[in-house]
């Protein structure tokens, strides 16, 4: 999986390509808690992320209340899969989904 991070004044957006799975898990998990630790805005852009395990399902879910505390949180463009996982676990009902 790759890990781009794009910062303005109004929002961080993490772009992830690949997999999050429970080998990458932890890496942004990091990035979340270390590298962007400020963020008021941040944007999931799932583009070019083709799967999503229980461990990516964690890593967002600790992002979302984190992000409760701070601002907002939202995932974009989300493929079919990804989104049918979404809806089977109930993280529809739990993310901003755009």
């Amino acid at each position: 999986m790759t890990i781009e991070i794009k910062k303005t004044a109004e929002e961080t957006t993490i772009e992830l390509a690949g997999r999050l799975d429970t080998t990458t898990a932890p890496d942004l998990d990091k990035i979340i808690n270390e590298d962007i630790a400020d963020a008021e805005n941040l944007v999931f852009d799932f583009k070019q992320l083709v799967y999503i395990s229980s461990a990516g399902l964690r890593v967002l879910l600790g992002a979302q209340k984190k992000m409760q505390k701070l601002g907002s949180m939202k995932v974009t463009n989300v493929c079919t899969e990804i989104m049918d996982v979404f809806e089977m676990t109930g993280f529809s009902d739990i993310l901003t989904i755009e």
